[in-house]
């Protein structure tokens, strides 16, 4: 077993492999950009070695700083996470050459899978079903277009060399395929270097389920079940679970087979993912091979007991698998699920700003989480969004729902966006607890997960002028604490007026809507004046920021957290943002004013469409943004005119920034 490893990469991977490695026994090195000088992973190693700017392809992409580190801090094996370099060949291959061990499979294994197309047909000569598509290596779009008439539309255009839902486009008309080619074309060589795509037949409700293999360095090879990942937004996952929901044991042994199958057909070590595309009907067919730890894996580790990182340590250092086929079994159900800094309400939109509160479940038995933040920290434009994994496990999949609820009831995040209630809304979905799933389910059931934004409710209300009034309580008390003068008058905080009722009014902005909330204080105790009514409030604070809370009878628990004059309200799984009014604030000028199109994202301009004085029809695309790997097009609100362009390709915007002026009209 190894001495000391590195770790080439960061965030919540870098965090869980470090973890591993410390119960073995084993010294870690962490590897940070500036942009991550003061990341959780870095502080967690046991060393942590700069290797240069924010840009990834200065730092975390970049093969000679990465084994130069390893060779410094005499790190005799590296461990490449998942995303950067862990799909690498010539990293792989790199590794090898500088005496260094590449905790992953050779080079040969990875280029063999690297290409979409030629991992195909080697699964086709492998006898892996397949599903019908073009996986050639001539290019030209003439070509691909009479492919996909071929076919038979919808077809699905995915970029041959990447994953993780860059360079993919489903495509519903021959009118609409040259403009998805081109985009998915122009991402696919932003993200991995590589224009060229395949075209295959789209499924119309199928599911995604992917096995987990595993092999040894003497071709002993198993699968540790399947993982169903059919909950994506943007082709990505967000909620992942093992076992399959429905899987019927002759099925799960058929596709374990086939993943077995297609690791050998490439000599693979290490763990890997093969990924079906499974039908309602029951056949699935291979997508791709990710020779890679995957994202997911911790639901895995759960329903099997086993540590993957452990065992591609092991493996790697050459030793054999840690158990056969025969020694592993299923026991119990678990769910993952992905909380990200977006913005679910506009279309899922990464969001970058500091963690001013987060708070997670308590990590029990039953409950995991993987995070490579803290509060505090800042998520930037330069890596992905995820904040953390929240993973559950329980012996059905009934009582995992439940616990999943449970968790992300008790998980806050507050200072950017994220997607915590859009997970609740999932896992709370009937369809979702009747494991009624495909890679469809969150457009099927958009209405639901994600509707229409209305007014704060009554309750969120209450608990927003509860949590000042006893705020200020306490302040006074603090007050009076340092003053020494417990009889000052000033030093009232019940608003009871002689002969009269006191009165505290709360102005609230709660979107584009301002509520007003009056808090009656009356000799029998204080009543706060809704929009649906007056009621009685009571409760207390604690130094924790826990508000127990009595509303008209109905006894809860909360939490808000202020920053400012926001207030988030934190109740029953749900989250509600709003904005105490200052008289001496003027309004806030709207976004988004007539006549400016503005960046939705921090973000890099990779394409300007059109000049000033263009005219153009609603829905034209004008300029694309690319952020956080991911293409956002700017498109025209109506038919007019662009009257200016402000930025130019490969200009970076900030979020706001005015990137077009646009008069409507004729």
């Amino acid at each position: 077993m190894f001495d000391k490893i590195l770790i080439a990469n960061r965030g919540e991977i870098a965090c869980r492999v470090i973890r591993t490695a410390r119960r073995l026994g084993i010294a870690s090195v962490a590897v940070y950009s500036d942009a991550d000088r003061l990341a959780l992973h870095a502080a967690m190693a046991d060393e942590a070695v700069r290797i240069g700017p924010p840009a990834a392809a200065e730092s975390y992409l970049d093969i000679k700083k990465v084994i130069q580190a390893a060779k410094d801090t005499g790190a005799q094996a590296i461990h490449p996470g998942y995303g950067f370099l862990s799909e690498n060949a010539k990293f792989a291959e790199a590794c090898k050459r500088a005496g260094i061990v590449f905790i992953g499979p050779p080079g040969k294994a990875i280029r063999a899978m690297g290409s979409k197309s030629a991992a195909k047909a080697i699964m086709e000569k492998a006898k892996v079903p397949l599903v019908p598509g073009y996986h050639g290596e001539e290019q030209g779009p003439k070509l691909l277009a009479k492919e996909a008439d071929r076919i038979g539309y919808p077809v699905m255009i995915k970029a041959s060399a990447g994953g993780g839902g860059k360079g993919m486009r489903v495509v519903e008309s021959a009118k609409a395929f040259g403009a998805a080619l081109e985009s998915a074309r122009r991402e696919a060589s932003a993200s991995f270097g590589d224009a060229r795509v395949l075209v295959e037949k789209y499924l119309e409700r199928p599911r995604h389920i992917e096995v987990q293999v595993f092999a040894d360095q003497a071709g002993n090879t198993v699968y540790l079940f399947e993982r169903e990942c059919s909950i994506q937004r943007r082709h990505q996952k967000v909620v992942e679970e093992a076992p399959a929901p429905g899987m019927e044991p002759a099925r799960r042994a058929e596709m374990g087979a086939a993943a077995v199958q297609a690791a050998k057909a490439i000599g693979y070590v290490g763990a890997g993912t093969v990924e079906f595309i499974a039908d309602q009907d029951g056949s699935f067919y291979f997508m791709e091979m990710n020779t890679r730890l995957q994202v997911e894996h911790p639901v895995t580790e759960f329903i099997s007991g086993r540590d993957l990182v452990e065992w591609q340590l092991r493996v790697a250092a050459g030793e054999p698998l840690p158990a056969q086929q025969d020694d592993l079994f299923i026991s119990g159900h678990a769910i993952e699920v992905r909380i990200y800094a977006e913005d679910p309400g506009r279309d899922f939109l990464p969001a970058t700003g500091r963690l001013d509160h987060l708070r997670f479940p308590a990590e029990t038995a039953h409950v995991r989480v993987d995070t490579g933040v803290r509060e505090g920290d800042e998520v930037s434009i330069h890596y992905d969004p995820m904040i953390a994994k929240l993973v559950v496990w329980d012996e059905t999949r009934a009582a995992a729902v439940r616990r999943m609820r449970t968790a992300l009831a008790a998980t806050e995040v507050v200072g950017l966006s994220s997607n915590v209630d859009f997970l609740s809304a999932v896992v709370a979905h009937p369809a979702f607890a009747d494991g009624a799933l495909d890679t469809g389910f969150i457009d099927r059931h958009r209405a639901d997960l994600l509707p229409e934004a209305g007014s704060a409710s009554d309750q969120a209300l209450a608990l927003a002028a509860l949590y000042l009034l006893l705020a200020r309580a306490a302040e006074i008390a603090r007050t009076i604490g340092s003053n020494g003068d417990p009889y000052s008058p000033w030093n009232t905080t019940d608003g009871w007026r002689l002969n009269d009722e006191g009165l505290q009014e709360y102005r609230f902005q709660d979107g584009a809507i301002e509520q007003r909330v009056r808090v009656h204080f009356a000799a029998g105790g204080q009543e706060v004046e809704l929009p649906s009514g007056r009621v009685g409030i009571a409760g207390d604070l604690a130094d924790d920021g826990t508000l127990r809370a009595d509303i008209g009878g109905e006894r809860l628990t909360a939490r808000v957290v202020q920053r400012g004059r926001s207030l988030t309200v934190f109740c029953r799984g749900r989250s509600q943002l709003l904005i105490l009014h200052d008289p001496l604030i003027e309004a806030t000028e709207h976004e988004g004013a007539a006549g400016r199109l503005t960046a939705p994202m921090p973000g890099k301009v990779i394409d300007v469409k059109v000049k000033s004085g263009a005219r153009v029809v609603a829905g034209d695309t004008l300029m694309v943004l690319e952020a956080m790997k991911m293409e956002h097009g700017i498109t025209a609100p109506a038919d007019g005119t662009v009257t200016t362009v402000n930025y130019g390709v490969g200009d970076q915007v900030e979020e706001g920034a005015e990137l077009l002026a646009f008069e409507s009209g004729e």
